[in-house]
């Protein structure tokens, strides 16, 4: 019940693909014109494809491949702003987005935070006072890693147009668990772990870039690319402007092979999680000892679930359902804090479960029964 740290299992295919390149393949990309060196080439280059058609990316040159969606985060927000400049977020941001903008304050930075409702949903009309002259960027998390909320990402969009301000949308928690349309939302910019909802391994993520806002983004790491090699400047082009030194290559196999079982999925996965979601609801309403913090509409969310128990500490609780279930959670503030401040679970934090695809219906049920044993105790 931890998926929304990293998914378990990966998708089929993963672990096969990562064993192949390191045994039978073994060759960089972008340095070398042998054999395996192409192979590898071209099989960054279908990850790069497969990510824009999942996600809605048309250009695959503009799907830059990160060691994560943190690294993926700070490369925009170190890249793109400077002193004076100010920026807008939401009351649930995670703190890969709020350690990074705190220490921009340090440089000048200036930044408010949108409120949200008690169940982490964004006050469009409040943030759209926000705004001003200065505002260079809006960071949005589109899915809570507490609430499992999902913001209205296509009215959020439409807000930023009209104040001709950028719109970054961190993808942690809905990158393959909900429909997502870079190019249709007209977002700058689309941060995304390879770990969660993309079946892929760790170490892994997905950064997708406008073509005018890759333009002006500064990269924050240069060096060696296998291209351009007479220069000593960082190539302008893309996606080699923000991909310096060695890749990751046995994870490109890896989320390249888990995002082609995500396509031909279809919409399984997500019809999947949606009735996972309305069974755990449903056996949840009516238990007393806890509070869901989140929406309880299902259309409104995600498979992450944040329950704060009234009668012990959130701590024993997720201890017992270890031990005496072996039901595994993640209890915490989740590296949210302001997120558990809007839900009014700060400090005690909540005991998070998040199921994945292939949880079954008798492990949600088990689920339950647990939570029902402890919220009496």
């Amino acid at each position: 019940m931890d998926n929304a740290a990293t998914s378990y299992p990966k998708a089929p295919g993963v672990s096969a693909a990562m064993v192949r390149y390191t045994e039978e393949v073994g060759a960089s990309i972008n340095r070398g014109v042998y054999g395996t060196a192409q192979e590898a080439g071209l099989e960054a280059l279908t990850l790069r494809e497969r990510a824009g058609q999942l996600l809605g990316r048309g250009d695959p040159t503009h799907c830059v491949v990160t060691p994560g969606d943190t690294w993926g985060l700070n490369m925009v927000l170190l890249g793109a702003l400077g002193p004076g400049d100010h920026y807008l977020v939401s009351a649930v941001e995670h703190n890969a987005v709020m350690r990074p903008l705190n220490a921009l304050r340090e440089r000048g930075v200036a930044f408010d935070r949108a409120p949200c409702d008690g169940t982490g949903r964004l006050d469009l009309r409040a943030m759209e006072g926000l705004f001003r002259p200065s505002t260079r960027l809006v960071v949005l998390a589109h899915g809570s890693n507490v609430s499992g909320a999902v913001q209205d990402a296509a009215a959020a969009a439409t807000l930023c147009r009209r104040h001709r301000v950028p719109l970054v949308l961190d993808a942690a928690q809905t990158a393959g668990h909900f429909p997502i349309d870079f190019d249709g939302l007209g977002l700058a910019a689309l941060c995304a772990p390879g770990h969660k909802g993309l079946l892929g391994p760790s170490g892994m993520g997905l950064l997708l870039l406008s073509e005018d806002f890759a333009a002006a983004l500064r990269p924050v790491i240069t060096g060696g690319t296998g291209s351009a090699s007479h220069e000593e400047v960082q190539p302008p082009y893309m996606p080699d402007k923000f991909e310096p030194g060695t890749p990751n290559l046995p994870g490109i196999y890896g989320l390249s092979a888990a995002l082609g079982y995500l396509l031909d999925q279809g919409d399984k996965i997500r019809r999947r999680e949606e009735a996972l979601i309305r069974q755990f609801l449903e056996g949840l309403r009516g238990v007393e000892g806890v509070r869901l913090a989140g929406p309880w509409e299902p259309e409104r969310r995600t498979a992450v679930f944040s329950l704060d128990f009234l009668g012990m500490d959130n701590a024993e609780a997720a201890f017992r359902l270890e031990a005496e279930y072996g039901i595994l959670t993640r209890c915490g503030l989740h590296c949210a804090p302001a997120a558990h401040r809007t839900l009014g679970t700060y400090p005690q934090g909540t005991v998070r479960f998040s199921p994945g695809p292939f949880t079954t219906d008798g492990e949600i049920e088990t689920v339950l029964s647990a939570i029902r044993a402890l919220a009496g105790a």
